[in-house]
């Protein structure tokens, strides 16, 4: 081994807790980095595969009631290469020991050998027998929130007639793996269900022998969906199509490739930060160390070393610190992607995950590691290859100092000695002092843009549960009804209220933009589900034109006052052209909102519900729940109350394991750029502190000059964190808004507060653990040290 390769390893071990606390915050960056792509990966790879065995489909329609013979039609369409023509309706369940009514999606078998596309994946039991007409087959999920077996038997209220189903098999399907019901805002398992039933039982329980209401497609290879879409609407129009669409507007598909873009878009913002610091850190002990050095430096060169040579050795310091940052990264974020997407792999009910983070992965979390570090000491390298042996064997020049206008501030402020040297010591150092800010600051901003999570949320329960939708629950009919019928809901047991509201499937187009949304009409008056403003005012829909979401106006780039384009699905199916009077604040989907009346001159028809939102006496809530099971034109009932409570639940839980994350992260950003820095101080100002202590300063006069400097940049670093957490926190609000769902950018002051607290205890923590070394200080050893 040679020389300057024991040297290496002696300073590596000499500086072993600087070097790990680098390594850490190194390392929380390539973790981040490899769990954000590794689970991106694993789910990108396990949602790939499932999708290609079980043969999901590339597009989606739906239909009032079209023949069966329309299928060869669809079949000739050119880029088609497999069609699927099945009936599915939604009715209300009767589950045993459960009072509630939940809902069940029925989705019809095709006769003969079976689903060609959206196949379902057998996991206990067996598929239905094709004769049978009482048999079916549930989606895993539901069947374990209720405890289900096979052999187990519910009770279904369809079209009309209560039939007992026995249960023969779960299943899991490409087209669910994120299961939302109808009118619901989240997955519940425990009362929304897909249940797979033979088509004949299917088709003669919804009345659609030799039709069919819903048909998906699977294209080839260089097929283009937007001519296949097209030709497909003006095949089902004519027998109520509600418009065609790709796989990309697919609820469960939507929702996973929000997710994954989460994943990726963390990847993009939070490693960049680590590595940046580690950068710094680096810089800074390697700075040191080059200084300390000088003469070592010369004495290298004299004995025949070249500059290529010495400027390595101080380059291979900052390499082994990031292999260790890099290994330990690899470590932890291969263990935490795999539990991560394993986690995610279960929420989204995948049947199998294929894990398996690429090599390139690995590759380039490790080489952005070692690219950091290097980064960080190239130039204290490079300043080491210049010192000429002669004058690296000489004492370092004393610095040239000069009365600054703070000196005057300072002593017409009468400051004390040690607090002089404390501004003093910022000022000797304005670059350093700088950077060791914005480390500092990098911390509280991590800090800043973790925490408004939990008032972002508390914005959004407030707003979607408390402020628009006030009701207690939901009833969905099979069937548009006329608004006569809220006479009936009246009447249900427990209800106290009811308004009504209908739901209008439409696609909105501005020149080349367009999306396919769901209208709501509903009364001027209506109270219990409200449009919001921006300044959380109540605004209703104007007797003529339409209201936008934020984020739909967005998309569609249209303004209040601009005219788009309004395609109804429904009905005539006519396109009316309607102004744009004003936009609405909503954080799930995409929306838009018209009067009642002025819709149903539109579609000139009498005025119709789909939907009725009720208030509901807490006492009779059982007796609802039993007449809603015996209501055939019912198909839901979901209740708001029990969703809003549901979403309080998971958001309490995500955000707790989040801030957990971010707090342990930016304490090993504080105390990472602390500990550094106040270990740097000491070793610089070892002599300096010595002589004070000998003309005789306290112990604590000495710590506090130590410790002044470092704190007093801890505190400067506050608002900069602050601010470059507002910004972060906006970049995360931006990179995850979706067509599913926004969230709100809400900083209080206590999200500030916290971030701070958080900063200045780990920082005062780090800082101690250096001012220990003062009371252990050998004050007649570090006085025969060389300047």
């Amino acid at each position: 081994m040679r020389a300057l390769d024991k040297k290496l390893l002696r300073d590596f071990a000499r500086l072993w807790v600087q070097a790990l606390s680098i390594a850490l915050v190194l390392g929380s960056g390539v973790a981040i980095l490899l769990i954000s792509f590794g689970m991106y990966g694993a789910l990108e790879n396990t949602r790939e595969a499932y999708y290609e065995r079980n043969r999901f489909a590339d597009v989606f329609a739906g239909v009032k009631r079209a023949p069966r013979s329309l299928e060869r039609d669809i079949v000739a369409i050119d880029g088609v290469w497999a069609v699927e023509l099945r009936t599915v309706a939604e009715a209300i369940l009767d589950l045993p020991f459960r009072p509630e009514a939940s809902v069940g999606r029925f989705v019809s078998i095709p006769a003969g050998d079976g689903a060609r596309l959206n196949v379902p994946l057998l996991r206990s039991g067996q598929f239905p027998d094709p004769q049978s007409s009482n048999e079916v087959l549930v989606n895993e999920p539901f069947a374990l929130a209720n405890g289900f077996e096979t052999g187990d038997t519910i009770r279904a209220n369809l079209n009309g007639r209560r039939r007992e189903l026995t249960i023969t098999g779960t299943a899991l399907s490409p087209e669910y793996i994120y299961t939302i019901g109808p009118g619901q805002l989240l997955p519940d398992n425990e009362t929304f269900g897909i249940l797979w039933m033979p088509q004949p039982a299917v088709e003669a329980a919804f009345d659609t022998v030799g039709a069919f209401n819903d048909v998906s497609l699977k294209l080839t290879r260089n097929a283009k969906p937007e001519e296949i879409i097209e030709r497909l609407d003006d095949l089902l129009e004519p027998y109520g199509g509600l418009g065609a669409y790709e796989r990309s507007e697919q609820l469960s598909h939507s929702f996973i490739e929000a997710e994954l873009e989460q994943l990726r878009t963390m990847g993009y913002i939070l490693p960049p930060i680590f590595f940046a610091i580690a950068a710094f850190l680096v810089n800074m002990v390697v700075g040191r160390i080059v200084a300390l050095e000088r003469s070592q430096i010369g004495l290298l060169k004299a004995t025949g070393y070249s500059n290529m040579e010495v400027s390595l050795h101080y380059l291979y310091l900052a390499v082994l610190i990031a292999i260790v940052g890099v290994f330990l990264g690899w470590g932890f974020g291969a263990w935490a992607a795999r539990g991560l997407a394993q986690i995610y792999a279960q929420f989204f009910t995948f049947p199998y995950l294929l894990y398996r983070i690429p090599v390139t992965a690995y590759a380039t979390s490790g080489l952005l590691g070692i690219a950091a570090a290097a980064g960080g000491a190239i130039l204290n390298a490079m300043k080491a290859a210049k010192l000429p042996p002669a004058i690296a064997m000489a004492p370092p020049a004393p610095p040239n100092f000069r009365r600054s206008a703070l000196d005057g501030v300072l002593t017409t402020l009468r400051l004390s000695q040690p607090t002089m040297m404390v501004f003093r010591g910022i000022v000797r150092w304005p670059v350093r002092a700088f950077l060791t800010c914005l480390g500092l600051a990098l911390a509280v901003a991590v800090l800043v843009a973790s925490s408004f999570f939990g008032d972002s949320m508390d914005e959004i329960v407030d707003l979607a549960f408390y402020q628009s939708n006030r009701q207690h629950a939901v009833l969905a009919f099979s069937e548009n009804a006329p608004e006569t019928a809220l006479e009936d809901v009246e009447n249900l047991p427990g209800v106290l209220y009811a308004e009504g509201q209908l739901g209008l499937p439409a696609r909105l187009v501005n020149g080349h933009l367009e999306k396919r949304i769901g209208i709501d009409a509903r009364r001027p008056d209506a109270d219990l589900s409200r449009a919001l403003d921006d300044r959380g005012k109540v605004i209703v829909a104007p007797e003529e034109g339409i209201m936008l979401t934020e984020r739909l106006a967005s998309q569609l780039d249209v303004l209040p006052g601009d005219s788009v384009e309004v395609h109804f699905l429904t009905g005539l199916r006519e396109t009316h052209d309607l102004t744009v009077t004003g936009t609405v604040v909503q954080f799930f989907g995409l929306g838009a909102y018209i009067d009642a009346t002025f819709a149903a001159r539109l579609l000139r028809q009498s005025p119709r519900i789909s939907s009725a939102n009720v208030l509901i006496d807490a006492r009779a809530i059982d007796a609802l729940h039993a007449r809603a099971k015996e209501t055939p034109s019912l198909s839901g009932l979901i209740m708001f109350s029990k969703m809003r409570n549901a979403f309080r639940d998971i958001i309490s839980e995500n955000i707790l394991v989040t801030t957990t994350v971010y707090v342990v992260t930016a304490v090993l950003i504080t105390a990472g750029v602390t500990y550094n820095g106040a270990r740097i101080q000491l070793s610089e100002r070892a002599r300096e502190l010595a002589s004070l202590r000998i003309l005789g300063f306290t112990n604590a006069e000495v710590s506090y000059i130590l410790m002044g400097e470092t704190m007093l940049l801890v505190l400067l670093a506050q608002p900069f964190g602050w601010a470059l957490g507002a910004f972060l926190a906006w970049a995360m609000v931006t990179a995850f808004s979706s067509d599913l769902y926004s969230i709100p950018l809400v900083l209080n002051r206590d999200t500030f507060g916290f971030a701070s607290v958080v900063a200045l205890a780990a920082a005062i923590v780090s800082v101690l653990a250096v001012r220990r070394r003062i009371d252990t200080m050998n004050l007649v050893s570090v006085m025969k040290t060389r300047e």
